[in-house]
């Protein structure tokens, strides 16, 4: 009997991309959208490919096309990555694996690189899978951290925290990456937040502005790694962003909420370039009422909105600019 494991869409509420440096985030999952891995018994250890990574074009425009929008990466590598890190953490942990190989393979419908956390919904999947087929039992705090180091360590992945720990946890979570706790514990505290507590959220996103994540946040790392002081205040300020929010969740003050998600892209902003086509999707969204940011690195935006009025006026002027407007199913 196949085991069958999913991970779902992710999007940031505030604090991102504070997570790649000891900051504080609020994420959510979007269970429109998963990942999922199938493994089962086999002779021989397989990993089959999925269409996506099929080296077969109907002509050079359509391969150049499909270079252009998703980049030479597709998901072997990152189920590799997954295998390889789940072994070496049996290994340094003292787990004796059964003597016994697999087929395993994946899908996802998560729509491709435009930040809704394709690539780790895929590696959290797999590790699941994996766990599931040896009976090896990885604490929830701890699995992120591995996940993490799949895409950072094995594959030289530019990534933070944010995408792992609300894959792993699910539903809405507040984050907190603080340095000196993560140093001692080897895992920052993650606090689950009942997602009753959100407002109204909407999700927007281009299809065709495909781009890998660690490409777009490689600026900000060498910035920050660089010392440089306007960088570094600016993720400070990211995070307690993400702080200020958690408080105002819980007293559901959601206009407040509003301007913080607002005010989360603005900071973003001034630190990391943003396509023109990125751009006019969160002023068509604000002209509409909403408050708009960005899911993730760029492609999808989320904000809120107050009532069935403006999500119609957002969806027929975000469609104008060839968007595709959901309403996130989060629990």
């Amino acid at each position: 009997m196949a085991i069958e494991t999913r991970a779902y869409a992710r999007a940031g509420l505030l604090g991102n991309p504070s997570d790649g440096y000891f900051g504080k985030i609020i994420a959510i999952t979007v269970k429109n959208f998963f990942a999922s891995v199938s493994l089962q018994v086999s002779e021989e250890l397989r990993i089959e490919t999925h269409d996506q990574d099929a080296n077969v074009y109907r002509d050079l425009p359509e391969f150049v096309e499909r270079i252009a929008l998703y980049g030479y990466y597709g998901g072997v590598r990152l189920v590799q990555a997954a295998i390889k890190t789940f072994f070496d953490h049996c290994q340094d942990q003292n787990i004796r694996l059964k003597d016994q190989s697999f087929t395993i393979r994946y899908d996802s419908t998560i729509p491709r690189q435009i930040g809704l956390g394709g690539s780790s919904a895929i590696i959290t999947a797999a590790m699941r899978a994996l766990m599931e087929f040896y009976k090896v039992k990885i604490p929830v705090e701890v699995l992120p951290s591995l996940i993490l180091d799949a895409e950072l360590k094995e594959l030289g992945i530019n990534a933070g925290l944010m995408d792992r720990v609300i894959q792993v946890y699910e539903g809405c979570v507040y984050m907190d990456l603080d340095k000196r706790v993560i140093e001692k514990k080897g895992h920052g505290l993650y606090e689950p937040l009942d997602p009753k507590l959100l407002p109204k959220l909407y999700i927007a996103y281009k299809p065709e502005l495909g781009k890998v994540s660690g490409q777009v946040l490689d600026d900000i790392r060498i910035a920050y790694r660089g010392g440089d002081e306007f960088v570094m205040e600016t993720l400070i300020r990211l995070a307690e962003i993400a702080d200020t929010g958690k408080q105002v969740l819980l007293r559901r003050d959601f206009e407040k909420f509003h301007e913080l998600m607002n005010q989360n892209f603005d900071l973003r902003s001034q630190i990391m370039k943003i396509s023109e086509s990125n751009f006019e999707m969160i002023q068509a969204a604000r002209k509409c009422g909403a408050s708009a940011k960005f899911a993730g690195s760029g492609g999808s935006i989320i904000g809120m909105y107050t009532g069935e009025d403006m999500f119609s006026r957002l969806k027929t002027d975000l469609e104008k600019l060839k968007a595709v407007v959901i309403k996130p199913v989060i629990e």
